[in-house]
């Protein structure tokens, strides 16, 4: 009896040993969670939109192809996004990747913006918000849908910008450069290698991937000097004209063209010339050749969060969206809203 007695008083005494050491502790900082949180730690628009009975969020969606507003929850809306958006045949973790992003990105807008359709929260219309193609959804697009219901994308307790483009032409930038952002720059934007397919079965994918990775395009000199004057820079545009690359990011884009010693954002440019011919600032060649403005470049898009190739080719490549994503954006925690 003695001896089970002395048993017990000792792990008596351990355990409060240890309960000491855990208090003791308890002063440290926990380390910054990864992963998915089951218990949200991120504030939304939740007291703005009602819920149905699943306790899903309600949308007031102006439909641009109708031209009408139309209520859905918002994984339905999000799944015309995620179709919208990304092929819906490209890897499923990359589709569950862009699901989480697009849903980050609906809440922010309600969260901040009001849509420019009366009485709609958000609209289909790409000028305003995300692409959307309801036709395209599928079997797939709504499993990635339904596997990240409720996951939102937080960086210390609010929503980030859940900024996303098409091919990075290696690297990722800063907001600063590829956005031309005018507030401080956002602690979760992160440089980094922007990861693209070593192999592309589709045929149609092989051509856009390699459209995206690098482009060349040619500007009337009187279209070039219209996009510039439309930002304030008075210029001419000639064969003696000097033209070059001024300042450069952190991720070697583009933050400056100079014309005749006048900087222009380039940034800006890119809206102005059209973002579909100015494919990227992440410039490898400016010149004036027989009366245009000749630019060839790398990548597909602003540069600024997940790289969608890149997503693509980590999760032909094994990773999870959450890998994905932890990879494009620098502190992000995923949270479980609903």
């Amino acid at each position: 009896m003695k001896k089970r007695t002395t048993a017990a008083v000792l792990a008596v005494i351990l355990l409060a040993l240890q309960s000491c050491a855990s208090t003791a502790e308890s002063d440290e900082p926990a380390p910054r969670p990864t992963g998915v949180r089951m218990k949200a730690q991120v504030s939304w628009p939740e007291e703005r939109l009602e819920k149905n009975e699943d306790g899903i969020p309600l949308l007031r969606v102006y439909v641009a192809s109708e031209e009408k507003v139309e209520t859905m929850d918002l994984e339905t809306y999000v799944e015309g996004v995620l179709a919208g958006e990304m092929k819906n045949d490209w890897p499923q973790e990359a589709l569950k990747a862009q699901a989480i992003l697009a849903r980050t990105f609906v809440l922010k807008f309600v969260d901040e913006k009001q849509s420019k359709y009366p009485d709609a929260d958000i609209s289909t219309d790409i000028e305003e918000a995300q692409a959307y193609d309801r036709k395209a959804v599928n079997d797939r697009i709504r499993t990635a849908v339904s596997e990240t219901r409720g996951m939102v994308l937080a960086s210390d307790g609010e929503l980030p910008y859940a900024w996303f483009h098409a091919h990075s032409g290696g690297t990722t930038e800063r907001a600063v450069t590829g956005l031309g952002w005018k507030d401080s720059e956002p602690e979760y934007t992160a440089v980094v290698t922007g990861m693209e397919p070593t192999t592309v079965e589709n045929e149609k994918d092989l051509k856009a991937l390699k459209d995206a990775a690098r482009w060349q395009s040619s500007f009337p000199a009187e279209e070039f000097a219209a996009a510039c004057q439309s930002l304030g820079a008075e210029v001419k545009i000639g064969d003696e004209t000097k033209l070059s690359v001024g300042e450069r990011g952190e991720g070697g884009r583009a933050k400056t063209v100079v014309v005749n010693g006048t900087s222009i954002p380039a940034a800006d440019l890119r809206i102005a010339l059209g973002s579909t011919k100015m494919r990227s600032t992440l410039l490898t060649s400016l010149k004036v050749q027989d009366g245009q403005v000749v630019m060839e470049g790398k990548g597909y898009g602003h540069g600024v969060g997940m790289s969608q190739w890149g997503a693509y080719a980590m999760a032909a490549d094994g990773s999870s969206a959450q890998q994905i994503i932890e990879h494009y954006f620098a502190g992000i925690t995923t949270e479980k809203l609903w």
